[in-house]
């Protein structure tokens, strides 16, 4: 390892990509702790304590690094375009004109990322309103009341979500700058850099808790989780591809056999955010709305450690991994798309026969790809309530998944340009 990121080195364009990716990281996470205008920075050390754990923005603060309840330039994070493309790739199966585009190449490609933008700007609005409101009326920070915010005038306010969005902006143009000119896909690091950076943070809050040994047990059994995250997310199924061959005027081309690669984890991480983020609306309601009496009993249900919330998040997550995989892997569209290029699965005749194999296939993979998801997502609530570490354990859940893909990924990608240079990868 140490001699291959000495080879990355020495490769004048890999080792400028790696530098300005780290500077663009550099540039975001000082941007995470640089504070909104009009916040009291003293007041949010003071009252963010509470918030991290059961607040109504939880899952956004996940994803902002700790920025949300820092109340900083970059609160948002990447939340709002992984919102944005979440949206955008659920509408493209419903809508005929971005369905069209999706089918276009790489031109169609740019208009639907174009338009991903626009949705994103969209969802920062609507999130940096829902976070000045409550942080102006206190219940962004339980107890930490409304000294949060020096100014609660509408010019302020509307200062510091225009500040909010315009830090979403910036970010989305970061990530673009790091898939251009750096390592990897630019938000996928951005993500990777806000997961990784409440690490120490969490360790430490652990040590302080409850101790060394409790400290111990989180990192053993972090580094067992991690090695079976990464275990099945390397795991497919290659359903194997013969190609006719082809006289084109007096050259033959096809014939090659290739394969269709059907991973254990298809549907990612989207299944745990859409999971989460149903399971926070009756939190976020209670927030709300405290005056509604049997919002505030069903409260107890709705707990992380409560058996009802765990199997309620599970059976979600399972839920949302079928539908979120049928709606991304069409079996009669493959099908379609390798009868038209004179291609076949040995054994199985073209054509629907072979879309009714590719969902069977797929059903019995999905099946214990989202028991899998579900297994993963339970590990920080079970955490809280054998450990009592809650929130604080770092090792579970969407966070791992997101590390774990994004650093494999990145390997991946330096790895095929050091062999572009005849040097061995990292993985070697």
């Amino acid at each position: 390892m140490p001699r291959a990121f000495a080879r990355a080195f020495r490769a004048p364009d890999l080792r400028r990509k790696i530098l300005v990716t780290l500077f663009l990281i550099v540039l975001f996470r000082a941007g995470q702790t640089l504070p909104a205008p009009d916040v009291n920075v003293a007041a949010v050390h003071a009252a963010s304590g509470a918030a991290k754990d059961d607040g109504p923005f939880a899952l956004i603060d996940l994803f902002s690094g700790g920025a949300l309840l820092r109340l900083s330039v970059f609160a948002l994070g990447v939340y709002p375009y992984i919102t944005a493309s979440i949206v955008l790739q659920l509408l493209t199966v419903v809508v005929p004109r971005l369905e069209a585009l999706k089918k276009e190449g790489q031109a169609g490609q740019a208009k639907i990322t174009q338009y991903t933008r626009y949705v994103a700007v969209a969802m920062a609005v609507l999130e940096g309103a829902s976070v000045t409101a409550m942080a102006a009326t206190g219940r962004l920070f339980p107890g930490g009341g409304q000294d949060v915010l020096y100014d609660h005038g509408p010019f302020m306010i509307a200062t510091m979500v225009a500040t909010l969005v315009a830090g979403t902006c910036v970010v989305m143009w970061l990530g673009e700058l790091i898939t251009d000119r750096g390592i990897g896909a630019g938000m996928s690091i951005l993500v990777f850099t806000q997961m990784v950076a409440v690490l120490p943070g969490q360790l430490g809050g652990i040590f302080r808790a409850r101790g060394g040994f409790v400290l111990a047990a989180v990192l053993v059994c972090g580094l067992a989780i991690m090695a079976g995250v990464v275990f099945v997310e390397q795991g497919q199924r290659r359903i194997p591809v013969q190609y006719a061959k082809r006289l084109v005027g007096r050259r033959l081309y096809g014939g090659a056999p290739t394969y269709i690669p059907i991973k254990v984890n298809q549907a990612g991480v989207v299944p745990m955010i859409f999971a989460s983020a149903l399971l926070y609306l009756p939190q976020l309601a209670i927030q709300l709305f405290p005056q509604v009496r049997w919002l505030q009993e069903a409260q107890r249900y709705l707990r992380p450690d409560s058996p009802w919330h765990m199997a309620g998040y599970a059976l979600l997550i399972i839920g949302f991994t079928f539908f979120y995989v049928a709606i991304t892997f069409d079996p009669a569209e493959v099908a379609d798309n390798m009868k038209k290029y004179g291609g076949f699965v040995p054994g199985i005749r073209p054509g629907r026969p072979t879309a009714e194999y590719l969902g069977y296939v797929l059903t019995r993979i999905t099946a214990p790809g989202s028991a899998y998801l579900g297994l993963i997502a339970l590990i920080p609530l079970a955490a809280l309530a054998l450990l009592d570490v809650g929130e604080q354990f770092p090792f579970g859940g969407t966070g791992i998944l997101i590390v774990v893909g994004v650093g494999l990924e990145t390997v991946k990608q330096v790895n095929a340009q050091l062999q572009q240079h005849h040097y061995d990868g990292f993985l070697h």
